[in-house]
């Protein structure tokens, strides 16, 4: 019996997509050590899918958590405080903290913890070294690390960086430990679905 689903920026609009988002989600989040007997995982394609997927559930007094990307650095005070002042999004009665989750400030954000792994996918010729070097990935902005994804992939042989596909079977990939260890969002996230 699930008792917690949750709003997922991402997948975009193919049924293909959305099935390689859920599934890396599922199993990054299964690594984390989190059961997924209690957790539904909606993919919602766009930001503004997944907060209006998600108002919706509340409405329904679905027990539901919202995951998007914060698109910037975070300088408010919390989640919901961010998404007011970036997307004029209102939090929705009855919503708490916990249920509000940023992948700061895109999922590729994450990436950048555990490099062995991005490495390893894609293989020979990859210039790890074109990847930004902040050890804070929260605070890399969202265009130099998808930019650096693609400097750092273009001798390999799959050529470059691209959303979609890729980042789904990267995800799958990364080691949630050094995610969390990186990024206080992710670890929130997580912790939260622990709990």
């Amino acid at each position: 019996m699930v008792s917690v689903s949750l709003y997922v920026e991402g997948g975009g609009d193919s049924k293909r997509l959305k099935n390689a988002c859920r599934r890396s989600f599922g199993k990054f989040i299964e690594r984390a050590g989190v059961s997924m007997n209690m957790l539904r995982i909606e993919v919602c394609g766009s930001r503004g899918n997944a907060y209006n997927d998600f108002r919706r559930a509340l409405a329904g007094k679905e027990n539901a958590m919202l995951l998007v990307d914060s698109e910037v650095p975070v300088t408010a005070q919390g989640p919901w405080e961010h998404l007011k002042a970036g997307d004029n999004w209102d939090r929705p009665s009855g919503a708490s903290d916990g249920q509000c989750h940023l992948m700061v400030q895109a999922m590729e954000s994450w990436f950048l913890a555990d490099r062995q792994a991005v490495e390893g996918y894609f293989g020979s010729g990859f210039q790890g070294s074109a990847l930004p070097q902040n050890p804070n990935v929260e605070q890399i902005l969202k265009q130099d690390v998808l930019d650096g994804l693609s400097r750092a992939a273009r001798s390999t042989p799959k050529g470059t960086y691209n959303k979609g596909v890729q980042s789904y079977e990267i995800l799958e990939k990364l080691d949630p430990a050094k995610v969390r260890q990186a990024s206080q969002y992710a670890d929130r996230f997580i912790r939260t679905l622990i709990s």
